[in-house]
């Protein structure tokens, strides 16, 4: 008995060559996807994964794309545009990493869906409607009718990238390219969506290119996974064979990638006084009430409530939880960006205390933070010299423009972007926009431990970055640490970020302190439901 023939692909890329001016940055390219199966497209930011995968529907502006993309015995890159228009969406649908930038503003989710069912399925009106309900509430969104009528910045982000795989999925593709679609998520709403793709793609039978960085997501929703590094495709196979027998080094430098935890284990010095303490926290915001009450008074929201927590001297108090759990609300506040009740001390020093005696910019001065995303936190019309540099003409202003310079020069080499300070001074007249991801973090270091605080506040300071680079700049705040005696308040919906980082972990949920206690032994053995249910979402 002959043994059965495997399927023909549903997709075949051959030879994909991709260039912007000439300049090429994707090198012949070949890999296929069978039908229903889930191919994921692993690498760096920046080695083309992305820009393959839309060139094949020719959604990068300005790409000069060649090769062949067969689909159903047709090259899509040998089609018309107006045949084209016909694949995409009805053949192909494409989730987008950033649902709030890929959402219309000024159009309901639920006009936005119908549109697409109007277009692609020739449904009437009322129809459409009906669709569009059946598809929200098939993606687990809660209130589906209600929903249907919010606008996108009413949703939260998960609830938004549910909506777009609504809309993927109204013209019932074949194929559904999945770009990023868990990156702006916490680490239990990664699991829910990548559980919720899984289960429609069995449902509806189609094909999955998922492109990630994320090796975990990988492993846990893959059949197979191709591997690129600078635009080329340098191993691929199944994902038991690649993870457990990886072949080429960039992909054993991946798999490699997982922070390590290099802190300093002893105890904090008991004479030192906390960075950082916080004794019945509360922060409130004004909310507006519906019907006639609002006319005359606000409601209010309770963001943080009765937190009480310390930062040791030296030492890295995590704070973990997700979206709306009030941990970057307790990062403002410990700022003295919002107002609170309760005591808040920092350094020594009260921040209601400071205020009153107008010794805020001293207390300023000692503490100092780390944003999100570096690449919006750093000024794009200023050089390096005057982003890291601005800090000293407003605390040290008694320093020479010499001096200051020679400052930020030797800063610039302590955070590795240059190997001496002599090195670092051909750097600081660039602009933000000239240096990678990594190097922008390390640049936002930088400016924070110009003034040399006692504490930093860490605000999510790796999830914009890839695996490589995220265990890079670990391992140059860890070593900051130990130099300087820094002291950290590190928030972070990552697991393994807290893992290497954190000495002392509270667990926050609905603005409230479900569970504390020194970070691995909260880890190993969680005792709270909801830290179970974080860290058993990023195994």
């Amino acid at each position: 008995m002959s043994e059965p023939q495997p399927a023909a692909p549903l997709l075949e890329v051959q030879g994909l060559r991709v260039a912007f001016g000439g300049q090429p940055v994707v090198h012949g390219v070949s890999f296929a996807i069978a039908p229903g199966e889930k191919l994921a497209l692993v690498g760096e930011s920046g080695s083309g994964k992305t820009v393959s995968a839309l060139s094949l529907l020719r959604l990068v502006v300005n790409a000069e794309v060649s090769g062949q993309a067969r689909l159903g015995g047709r090259d899509l890159l040998a089609l018309g545009e107006r045949e084209l228009r016909g694949v995409r969406g009805d053949e192909v649908a494409v989730i987008f990493q950033e649902p709030m930038t890929a959402l219309n503003p000024l159009y309901t989710v639920g006009n936005q869906i119908a549109e697409v069912l109007q277009l692609k399925r020739g449904l009437d009106a009322a129809q459409a409607r009906a669709a569009v309900v059946e598809l929200l509430r098939s993606t687990g969104i809660p209130e589906p009718e209600r929903r249907a009528r919010a606008y996108p910045h009413q949703l939260s982000g998960g609830q938004r990238q549910r909506a777009m795989i609504a809309m993927a999925l109204a013209s019932r593709p074949k194929l559904l390219i999945a770009d990023e679609p868990t990156t702006a998520l916490d680490v239990s709403l990664r699991g829910q969506i990548l559980e919720l793709l899984a289960e429609l793609q069995r449902a509806h039978g189609m094909a999955v290119l998922l492109i990630t960085h994320d090796l975990n997501l990988v492993r846990r929703f893959a059949d197979r996974v191709a591997v690129m590094e600078k635009g080329q495709l340098v191993e691929q196979g199944t994902v038991a064979e690649v993870f457990e027998r990886p072949q080429h080094a960039y992909t054993r430098k991946l798999l490699a990638s997982r922070p390590e935890r290099a802190v300093d284990e002893s105890p904090a010095p008991a004479s030192a006084a906390p960075a950082l303490q916080a004794e019945g926290l509360r922060v409130d915001y004004p909310v507006p009430l519906s019907g006639f009450k609002g006319w005359f008074r606000k409601g209010v929201f309770t963001a943080v409530q009765n937190a009480t927590l310390a930062v040791p001297a030296g030492r890295t108090l995590g704070v973990i939880g997700e979206s709306g759990s009030g941990k970057s609300t307790l990062a403002l506040a410990a700022l003295g960006l919002l107002p609170f009740q309760g005591r808040l001390v920092v350094a020594g020093t009260d921040w209601e205390e400071a205020r009153r005696q107008r010794g805020l910019r001293a207390l300023r001065q000692r503490v100092q933070v780390v944003f999100q995303d570096p690449f919006s936190s750093l000024s794009p019309r200023l050089t390096i010299e005057q982003i890291v540099g601005e800090g000293l003409q407003v605390h040290r202003a008694e320093l020479s423009v010499a001096e200051r310079r020679e400052r930020v020069a030797a800063l610039l080499a302590e955070v590795g972007l240059a190997e001496s300070p002599a090195a670092a001074q051909a750097l600081m007249q660039r602009y933000p926009h000239e240096f990678s991801g990594g190097q922008r973090q390390r640049l936002a270091i930088a400016r924070a431990l110009i003034v040399e605080p006692q504490l930093l506040v860490l605000d999510e300071p790796t999830s914009a970055l890839d695996v490589t680079v995220q265990k890079q700049v670990l391992a140059l705040l860890q070593r900051l640490q130990r130099e300087r005696a820094l002291s950290y308040l590190l928030i972070t919906h990552d697991v393994d970020v807290i893992r290497a980082m954190a000495h002392e972990v509270i667990v926050m949920k609905d603005g409230a302190v479900v569970e504390r206690g020194p970070a691995l032994e909260v880890l190993a053995a969680p005792e709270h439901p909801y830290t179970q249910l974080l860290v058993r979402a990023a195994a």
